[in-house]
């Protein structure tokens, strides 16, 4: 059997996976995608509301896919975060730092299309639908048996395989990468609402005792409408009726965007947090999800892993061997002090704002407080909140 080879296989077509694809073709690079499926559903049809980092929204924008959304990204203007029975609330205009907006709100379904549109004009990218195996290594590049759709199992070798395979990661399990696991005991229900005073381009976050609720701001006066909901109590949840849910999202996300007047369809997402022991293996990265799979308070997730496939193409980019050691041990290093701090901010918010007790109450208040108050303090969390994150390149940099 003929051994196919490339500079890179990205395995794993998922919005991270492809946004890789799309900063590393313009390099000049053999690039290959396995495409070895996306989750639950269909990367296009996705009914996930993301929240964009201004930062991600730039990437985006620089590889042409922003333009080929149906409905450009809904701004959010403006932020609003409290706690059920704490005293104090955080509100942040982005124009304190002379921004329109943090970011923006989009369909995961719309992005994945327009990731697949912006895939398909890419010059000699070779993509494959199906599966890829670990085969082996050898000092050259790391071996992969390819199972395409409807066609002869094939063998490739990649001097570099990103690992974008998602939270359960195949790759990363037969390259011997342990994981640490946390249940949250919640699943996500996501849906769309319409209300009758939600400010335009506010997102709320709502945390109570039995969960986060969210409200992101969309298109046509609608927002996505988030909530957490205990494990044991999702499934009679989701079983309610439109004028059921909307009641009980009323009651769990109280009144400050007034009254819920309608819910669309639902779905829901168990809550898990997967953390990688380490991103590299001999002529393997780990990026997005296989990496880490975060709990979606703060809307991180895709954030950094986009940061991921922007620093790691910043590194390919020039470099004579693509999986040579000292350049994967640069990319753990260059990824440490972003994902360390995003994974310590999303998981102490969970965790944080699920306690109930005084001195959970008084530290959380204190915390509103202390960012209220300190404007540098303020001016660096929002910073950091739309992405801009020391060691990551831009992407006109990366694609100049």
């Amino acid at each position: 059997m003929e051994t196919r080879e490339f500079d890179v296989v990205i395995v794993g077509g998922g919005l991270v996976g492809a946004s890789l694809a799309c900063l590393l073709v313009p390099q000049g690079r053999s690039v290959a995608l396995v495409d070895a499926g996306s989750g639950p559903v269909p990367l296009t049809a996705d009914p996930r509301k993301l929240a964009l980092a201004a930062a991600s929204l730039d990437t985006l924008a620089a590889l042409g896919v922003l333009s080929r959304l149906p409905v450009p990204p809904t701004p959010i203007r403006r932020l609003h975060v409290s706690r059920e029975g704490d005293f104090g609330q955080l509100r942040c205009e982005a124009a304190e730092l002379g921004r329109e907006a943090f970011g923006g709100v989009v369909l995961a379904g719309e992005l994945g299309a327009a990731l697949e549109q912006a895939l398909t004009a890419l010059p000699g990218l070779v993509r494959v639908r199906g599966r890829a195996e670990a085969d082996g290594v050898d000092g050259g590049g790391r071996r992969l048996r390819v199972l395409p759709e409807g066609r002869p199992a094939e063998t490739w070798q990649a001097r570099l395989v990103v690992a974008a395979d998602g939270s359960a990661s195949p790759l990363r399990g037969a390259a011997g990468i342990e994981v640490a696991r946390h249940d949250y005991g919640q699943t996500l229900i996501v849906t769309s609402a319409r209300l009758s005073a939600a400010p335009e381009g506010t997102a709320f976050e709502r945390f109570t005792d039995h969960g986060p609720c969210a409200l992101l701001p969309m298109a046509g006066g609608r927002h996505g409408a988030l909530c957490g909901v205990a494990t044991a109590e999702a499934a009679a949840v989701l079983a309610l009726d439109d004028a059921g849910y909307a009641a009980y999202f009323q009651r769990r996300f109280g009144w400050r965007a007034g009254r819920v007047l309608e819910v669309g369809a639902r779905s829901a997402w168990p809550l898990h947090r997967v953390v990688a022991a380490r991103l590299v293996a001999e002529r393997l990265v780990l990026v997005g999800n296989a990496a880490q799979t975060l709990h979606p308070i703060g809307a991180q997730g895709f954030n950094l892993g986009l940061r991921d496939a922007l620093t790691l193409a910043g590194l390919l980019r020039g470099a004579a061997d693509p999986g040579a050691d000292a350049l994967l041990a640069a990319y753990a290093e260059a990824r440490r002090e972003d994902r360390e701090a995003t994974l310590a901010l999303s998981d102490g918010l969970a965790r944080a704002t699920a306690g109930t007790g005084p001195l959970h109450r008084l530290g959380r208040s204190l915390g509103f407080a202390a960012l209220n108050l300190d404007a540098g303090l303020r001016a660096r969390f929002l910073t950091g909140a739309m992405g801009y994150r020391p060691g990551v390149p831009r992407a006109a940099e990366v694609l100049a």
